[in-house]
């Protein structure tokens, strides 16, 4: 069958989804996305994978996608970050038989995401984004979306989505925050940004940010004309969010768990989970918080889930009549409902700093730390730094690495390919070369073997030889014999 496009493709493979649950590192695996179906969801995305680990790694495809075949999470699209047309392709390849379409991610504003030059730090370079969607649009037999963040100026964003359509992009996510905008730094998701793309694009478009119960959903969808809303943080905290439901935080909770046991992940996704979902109760049961975070099993994690809804129970028995949720709370904290990240100011008073002197820590840290402010270091770097004090971490002092002709990774210094060490042995091994600066010597060990072969052809001829006089001398006999 034809591969299908833009509204046939949202309309018939995506069964005009309007729901969708984000694509979350770590946090959108398959259990997570089969409890999101139940309650609303109407179309997936995977957690974000790493294309280049995917397309080397068969434990990280069996893992993260190569799993056990689960017919109900589906309509489901992959999403992978990338930063290289070939790798991204043959990633996708691997991976489309097990999908409804492939997603680059042009949005991830995370400092891995910099450092690893992936997400939203490509979005200025558009000569790379296009053969990259090109190349993919024409190899794979399934569509090629994409997800990004905007732009300040709303102009330039809709020149970037005309791009990616152009390209060969089905579908366009757009989230409504610039890639500086993380985090308490977040801010509210420009609507109008998201609006102007839509007008000016002929492909389905998802929105992304704001949106934290149903009448948000609505809202958006009213207000900027796109086919569907997406979700991360919302999900998260209420996986009933697209039923429009609040529920008590131990049934999704123990829905969840019962999930995990037909379809196990890692324990860090599902301790994530339930700080996320008992995040206003943690606050309240700070010993439970210490004990969630320590467990080692998945039965650990249940207990506590279990004494998590005990005293929860037990404080609604002692409830007085008229009481109302305390910290400013819409509900009681064992109700599933929205978490609003507080501001840099809000932040900074909560751990006792006043007005903006003080920076954000946490994620922000590692941020301060690349732009090269030593007076802003990670725990972890105090105790190098006082285990040796004439230790720097400005990165400016780093050793600058040229980068391999083929992977971008570093390259070896001494290398005659000007390639890693991974690309170099593929290299060397294919068109028979040496190359000394990585101790690769697949021309030498080649000329040593037909050398060896040629000297043990030479050894057994005079063997030869003495055996073909002999059988000569020994026919001479046996004729003479005869004719006598």
């Amino acid at each position: 069958m034809p591969k299908l496009r833009g509204e046939a493709f949202w309309r018939e493979t995506l069964r005009s989804a309007h729901y969708v649950v984000a694509p979350m590192v770590d946090q959108s695996e398959l259990a997570w996305r089969l409890l999101s179906r139940r309650h609303g969801a109407q179309l997936c995305y995977t957690p974000m994978l790493h294309a280049q680990v995917f397309l080397r790694d068969a434990n990280y495809r069996r893992e993260n996608l190569y799993g056990e075949a689960c017919p109900e999470d589906r309509p489901l699209i992959v999403q992978f970050c990338a930063n290289d047309p070939e790798v991204f392709v043959q990633a996708a390849l691997l991976a489309q038989d097990y999908c409804d379409a492939i997603d680059l991610n042009l949005g991830c504003p995370q400092m891995i995401a910099k450092r690893g030059h992936y997400g939203a730090f490509l979005q200025e370079e558009w000569d790379l984004l296009q053969r990259m969607i090109l190349l993919a649009n024409e190899k794979l037999s399934v569509p090629i979306t994409c997800k990004i963040r905007v732009f300040p100026d709303i102009d330039k964003t809709v020149k970037y989505a005309q791009m990616l359509e152009k390209a060969g992009c089905q579908l366009l996510t757009v989230h409504g925050r610039t890639k500086e905008q993380k985090g308490p730094l977040a801010g509210v998701a420009s609507w109008e940004h998201i609006q102007a793309v839509r007008k000016a694009v002929n492909i389905p478009v998802f929105a992304n940010g704001n949106i934290q119960c149903l009448s948000d959903v609505e809202e958006c969808i009213r207000k900027t004309g796109v086919h569907g809303v997406m979700s991360a943080e919302g999900n998260l905290h209420n996986p009933a969010l697209f039923e429009g439901r609040n529920p008590l935080v131990w049934e999704m909770a123990e829905e969840y768990l019962e999930i995990v046991q037909k379809y196990p992940c890692p324990l860090s996704y599902v301790r994530a989970h339930l700080f996320k979902l008992w995040h206003h109760t943690l606050q309240v049961y700070q010993q439970l918080r210490e004990e969630l975070a320590k467990v080692k099993t998945l039965e650990g994690i249940v207990d506590v889930n279990r004494e998590l809804k005990l005293r929860c129970q037990e404080e609604i028995a002692n409830q007085k009549e008229g009481e109302k949720p305390k910290e400013g709370l819409p509900f009681f904290h064992w109700i599933c409902q929205p978490y609003i990240r507080p501001g840099p100011k809000e932040r900074c008073k909560e751990n006792g700093a006043s007005g903006t002197e003080k920076s954000v820590r946490g994620k922000r840290t590692l941020e301060e730390e690349e732009d090269g402010n030593s007076e802003l270091l990670s725990k972890n770097k105090q105790k190098k730094k006082l285990r040796n004090p004439n230790k720097s971490f400005d990165p400016s002092l780093k050793p600058k690495y040229a980068k391999c002709d083929q992977c971008g990774n570093p390259k070896g210094n001494k290398c005659v390919f000007n390639m890693c060490r991974g690309c170099c042995k593929k290299r060397a091994f294919k068109e028979t070369a040496d190359c000394p600066g990585h101790g690769l010597l697949f021309k030498t060990k080649y000329e040593k073997s037909l050398s060896w072969q040629h000297s043990q052809r030479g050894i057994q001829s005079p063997e030869i030889s003495q055996r073909g006089e002999a059988e000569v001398g020994e026919a001479v006999v046996l004729k003479e014999a005869g004719d006598s």
